[in-house]
Order: C-alpha cells, then structure tokens, then sequence
C-alpha cells in the first residue's frame, strides 16, 4: 500500500462513495438485465442451443455441510458462496487473443469472445490508480478477484450485469476449479502414499524412504513419471461433473456434492457449466430444459427459502410421523 496522504474527511468520503455504489449496484444491474431482457443493446437476445457456451462465477468456498435423501443415505457436499459477481467488460473475438491456443481440431475454428467478471468489492483506496482504471467503463467498484471466462459471442453481457446463484438450477452439474493447498516438500509416505520400509528387525533410517525404484540394469536411468519425494499442492485442479444439490437465493449459496473440491475455507474458486458429455445441458444424461441464457433475468425469490433437489429430505419438514394409536 501506498502512502496517499489522505485526511479523515477523504477516508469518510470514500467510505460514503463505497456505500453509496453497493446500495445501488443491485439496482443498476437489474435495469441492465431488463435492458437486455428488452433487446435494447447491442444483439438480441438468443434462444440457448447445446452448442452455445455461457460464462462462469467466481465463488468462495466456505466450508462442508451434510445432506440426506429421502431414503436416509447421507451425502457430503461443499458449501460455495458467489460473492459480488459483476461483469466489467466483454472483448469481441475479433478483439481477443488468448495466451494459450484452445485443444481443438485444426480443421475447427470456432470464434468465442472473453468476459471479465469480477468478484467481492474492494476499497478503491486501497488499490493502485492502474487497478482502478480497469473498472472506470463498466461503473463498479474496483474488485479483489478478476477472471475471464471463454463465452459464445451470443452469450455476451453488458457492464455491471450482477451474477447470481440464479445463474444456475438445482439439478445442475458443474465444473470447479480451485487451487490446491500448498503442502510444500512432501516424501513419498505423505505425496503418494507409500507403505514404507518395515518398522523394526534391522531397519536402519529408511523407515518413510521409497526404497528401490527399478532404475537399474540397462535402463541406468529415473523413468519418467516415477513417484519420488517433490513438491505436494500448489497445483491447479478441476473437479468435473458435481451436482447442485441445493441453493440459498438470500445469500448466493449453492450445496454441491462432493467434499474433495481443491482449496481451503475461504479459497476462490471458478464454477463452469461441466463439460462431461453425458451431464451437461442437452445430453441424455443431463439436466432436463434449458438453462438460464446468457444469464438468469429474473432472480430466484429469496423469500421462499432454500431451493432443494426432489430426492433430497428438506429439513424444514417432517421426517417421521406417528399416528396417536400407534405404540
């Protein structure tokens, strides 16, 4: 952080100017969403097909919660909250030059445009003049996180379009993406679960060692790929096909099935519609209708509680009843 000199009538002002643009961001994006609803920008709006591509969220993971069905099988899912999520701008595909080619076919070309979302408001005066002017255009407040999601060019959205857990449906299956914990220099034991050497009769200092790794002989070389003592964590992983088990309109909250989503408590994560061939939208195996495309433009009602996939046993019910002849 930088020294900027600033007195307490600027702290109180910026503070109010912070204030003052969360209270109305959610109105000014909801004008945004019914201007698109209307067809007053740029293209109209398109009916979804399987081939088109939306955008993701950038959520937080904020811990570990079970759930049980209907029938009493218990089911561990990942609490994550999309927090703040604003577009700042979209860049054309005539306009955007990845710094990684797509895997795709040489013979396929397919234009897709980029759209910057940004996550959790941020003080303007705590970042960098340079920072800040990236949000100048789009009219929100400076963002702590930044990602670009690849979309179809009829999946754009305007500046300050809000996203939400409406953005998704109970049902859904998705893709996160996270970071995992940095372990730092792990052996084998702890890295890839080796047994190890005996534990007594004769062993000497080579309890956790891997022993033998079959270099020897003509070969007189390390293979690729063997599993030695290195670095553990600090690596990018996806986690694919998770289904949406539960959400919470109020606070931005979706229950998603599993418990081995990379990243610790309070970790950044990316949420994608997944790419299995046989869970996304459109598939024989996926959800049923369409999603919402390019966004949800009306937002799940937050009065009505929690929203919560058929096969589950919502606890705002009862689970067993007793007539008042029974013993």
């Amino acid at each position: 952080l930088h020294n900027e000199q600033f007195t307490e009538d600027n702290k109180a002002f910026l503070s109010e100017v912070k204030r003052e643009t969360i209270l109305t961001a959610a109105q000014r994006s909801q004008t945004t969403l019914l201007k698109l609803a209307q067809g007053d920008e740029n293209n109209a709006l398109v009916q979804w097909s399987p081939g088109l591509k939306r955008t993701g969220v950038i959520a937080k993971k904020i811990g570990q919660y079970p759930l049980w069905t209907k029938d009493g099988q218990k089911i561990r899912t990942t609490l994550l909250q999309i927090i703040d999520n604003e577009v700042v701008k979209y860049i054309p595909p005539e306009e955007y030059r990845p710094a990684q080619e797509p895997r795709q076919s040489r013979n396929w070309r397919k234009p897709y445009g980029c759209l910057l979302v940004g996550a959790e408001h941020g003080d303007p005066s705590l970042f960098t003049k340079e920072y800040a002017g990236l949000f100048r255009d789009s009219g929100v407040l400076p963002k702590k996180h930044l990602c670009r999601f690849i979309v179809s060019p009829e999946a754009q959205l305007p500046p300050g379009t809000a996203l939400t857990v409406s953005h998704f449906r109970v049902g859904d299956y998705v893709d996160v993406r996270g970071h995992t914990v940095d372990r730092g220099f792990q052996g084998v034991v702890k890295r890839h679960g080796f047994k190890g050497m005996p534990k007594s009769h004769g062993v000497t200092k080579t309890h956790r060692r891997p022993g033998n790794i079959g270099a020897g002989g003509n070969k007189a070389r390390v293979w690729p790929g063997t599993r030695l003592p290195g670095h553990m964590g600090n690596r990018w992983r996806v986690l694919r096909g998770l289904r949406i088990l539960r959400i919470n309109p109020q606070y931005n909250v979706m229950w998603v099935m599993g418990s081995n989503i990379a990243g610790s408590t309070n970790e950044i994560v990316y949420i994608y519609d997944t790419i299995l061939p046989l869970r996304k939208h459109g598939s024989k195996g996926g959800p049923a209708g369409s999603p919402p495309f390019p966004t949800a433009l009306e937002p799940l009602p937050a009065a009505g509680g929690d929203i919560w996939l058929e096969d589950l046993h919502d606890f705002r019910k009862l689970s067993i009843t007793y007539s008042a002849g029974s013993e």
